[in-house]
């Protein structure tokens, strides 16, 4: 839109205002030669192209807009460089005064005064002085309407701009006057409050905020950063992050702005920034055998339930890659994950990293207070592993949280509402430690409403060579050597190696051999020594027997998986597979199953 197209109606008027007071014709043209305004005659050429629309053809109003100079033309009918129309004869005026409009040194349109007959012809020539001059003035008015324009639509820019900025941002950004009135906010406020725009905006911010401390910064003149606010209403529990500024005009205090954030939304942040791996799904859960395809199935089933779910299994099954895979498959994914390792914090410290402590909670805390591990989990999944080491008096806060949904800090009197998902692990056995009186009974039912149970690694050998390449890709492409496999002697080492570390164990040992390995190649030479000392190393079952009695293995291993490990599970297991309690117990010690001693005075090989 050119400068001219922008106030189309004004440049109208100001046509016909000339017309009425020369008595002669007026048009305007902007800076494409397209009409503006016109009288008379030249009305019905409004929105048409003047010369062709070319600038360089040399006709009047072309040289007008590249010159910068006035023309007067005293017999446009025989003037060849008048307008195009003078070959064809089609021309209809006999003179014409122009001269251009300049805004900031640049012509953007011309002023032309027309005659269409003798009477106007001699009005015009005989007072040409005086109506240049007159044009030039008329000039000069269009001159100032565009630069009001101008002006305007550069406030509206600069206007829609700020709003445009202040929207962008995911901060809530609030704005009082000097009495405490909300003069401004952007949506992120609407949504924060969960009030519209339009209900905030002219409220004292006494009755949205009870109590601010943005009030205080009226008085003071001083703001305030990253400061914790809560808020109880009657509907609603607001916990805030703000910072406070204070607007001065000329050393007196205008209003304060404010920039508020969901304090949920800071502990995202925080956790997007400190934390490891988020991308571990149940792809990164290696493996092919019945038990690994079973329990994947088992925990994607339950990944969006809201129930708390307890992995038990020994040390290094991969009890943290499967809490991390239930988390990113959940519909809590984009929350955070936060992890907390029970029994590597000190008991001293362990309350405070849980729960948090409010300010002045006791000597050498930090002034501000502290969120805990729950409150960052807020809106995702809190990971409790070595569930087994939380102290007793612990037990009991713990659930309380559970039960409530509700955090109390540390020397805090105000219950902070969460919302999380709970995953708890173990490597011990809590029901043993129930009957002990080391683990509350009423927390253990609590954490473990959906059991999983990680298998040992030796009791899915099937997966190791899985495993072994996925270890290897990993740390020769962090290494940056090629190595490409594996000899096969030392497959069969790893498969029959007993794997008291379990998958974790298993890739410290590829690990170890990748940075030990100079060939292309993982040989025997490069495997840890305690895996090559093992002995007796049976050979892959090649007899129908041998495989008959892997299959039976694998059957079990299933049904230990499907029903657990306690003597109630066992009687299950037995009556589904039709043979006695004595002989499962017998065909578990055979292919060292057994996880659980014989119930009292019951031997299997007494009974049949």
């Amino acid at each position: 839109m050119t400068f001219l197209q922008g106030i189309q109606e004004l440049v109208q008027q100001v046509a016909d205002a000339i017309s009425a007071a020369l008595k002669v014709e007026a048009e305007i043209v902007d800076e494409t030669m397209t009409v503006m305004a016109g009288t008379g005659e030249c009305r019905k050429r409004v929105n048409t192209k003047e010369e062709g629309g070319k600038k360089e053809a040399g006709y009047v109003y072309g040289r007008v807009l590249i010159t910068k100079q006035a023309f007067v033309v005293e017999d446009a009918r025989n003037d060849p460089m008048y307008d195009p129309l003078v070959d064809t004869g089609e021309l209809e005026e006999v003179a014409e005064i122009c001269c251009p409009i300049l805004y900031k040194e640049k012509a953007i349109g011309v002023i032309g005064l027309l005659a269409f007959n003798q009477e106007q012809h001699s009005r015009l020539i005989k007072n040409k002085q005086q109506m240049l001059n007159f044009l030039w003035r008329m000039s000069e008015l269009i001159t100032g309407k565009v630069a009001e324009k101008e002006a305007a639509n550069q406030l509206l820019l600069t206007k829609n701009k700020l709003n445009t900025i202040l929207e962008s941002i995911q901060d809530g950004i609030l704005a009082i006057d000097h009495c405490g009135t909300v003069t401004h906010c952007n949506s992120t406020v609407e949504l924060l409050l969960d009030t519209p725009k339009g209900q905030l905006v002219g409220k004292p911010l006494k009755q949205l905020l009870p109590e601010s401390p943005m009030l205080s910064v009226l008085e003071s003149g001083k703001g305030y950063t990253e400061k914790e606010e809560i808020y109880q209403t009657p509907k609603q529990h607001f916990h805030f992050v703000v910072t406070a500024t204070p607007i001065f005009n000329q050393n007196h205090i205008y209003g304060v702005v404010a920039s508020i954030r969901k304090m949920s939304d800071v502990r995202k942040l925080a956790y997007s920034l400190t934390a490891g791996e988020l991308d571990l799904s149940f792809a990164e859960v290696k493996g092919k055998s019945n038990m690994i395809k079973s329990l994947k199935q088992q925990a994607m089933k339950v990944s969006n339930s809201h129930s708390n779910i307890l992995l038990t299994g020994e040390s290094g099954t991969g009890k943290g890659v499967f809490a991390m895979a239930i988390h990113n498959a959940s519909n809590r994914a984009s929350g955070p994950f936060i992890s907390v390792n029970c029994g590597s914090i000190p008991e001293t410290l362990l309350e405070s990293e849980l729960f948090g402590y409010a300010k002045g909670a006791f000597t050498g805390a930090n002034k501000e207070g502290k969120i805990g591990k729950f409150e960052m989990a807020d809106g995702g999944t809190i990971f409790l592993d070595e569930i087994g080491d939380l102290p007793l008096h612990l037990q009991v806060k713990l659930l309380h949280v559970l039960q409530h949904k509700k955090v109390e800090r540390v020397g805090g009197g105000q219950p902070l509402p969460v919302d999380i998902k709970v995953i708890a692990a173990t490597n011990q056995n809590l029901e043993k430690m129930v009957k002990e009186g080391e683990f509350r009974a009423d927390l253990y039912f609590r954490l473990n409403v959906i059991p999983l149970y990680l298998p040992p690694l030796r009791e899915r050998k099937v997966d190791i060579p899985i495993l072994m390449n996925h270890f290897l890709s990993k740390h020769t492409a962090s290494l940056r050597k090629n190595i490409y496999g594996f000899d096969p002697h030392v497959i069969e080492l790893f498969q029959n190696y007993n794997w008291p570390g379990n998958v974790r164990e298993l890739e410290n040992a590829v690990e170890y051999a990748v940075n030990m390995e100079q060939s292309n190649r993982i040989t025997v030479q490069s495997v840890p020594g305690r895996i090559l000392e093992q002995k007796n190393i049976p050979s892959e079952p090649s007899s129908l027997k041998a495989m008959l009695s892997l299959h039976e293995k694998e059957i079990l291993q299933d049904m230990l998986r499907k029903y657990g490990h306690s003597v109630k599970a066992k009687k299950q297991i037995a009556a589904q597979l039709n043979i006695s309690l004595a002989t499962l117990y017998r065909k578990l010690e055979e292919h060292g199953l057994q996880s659980a001693s014989f119930p009292a005075g019951y031997s299997p090989f007494t009974h049949t």
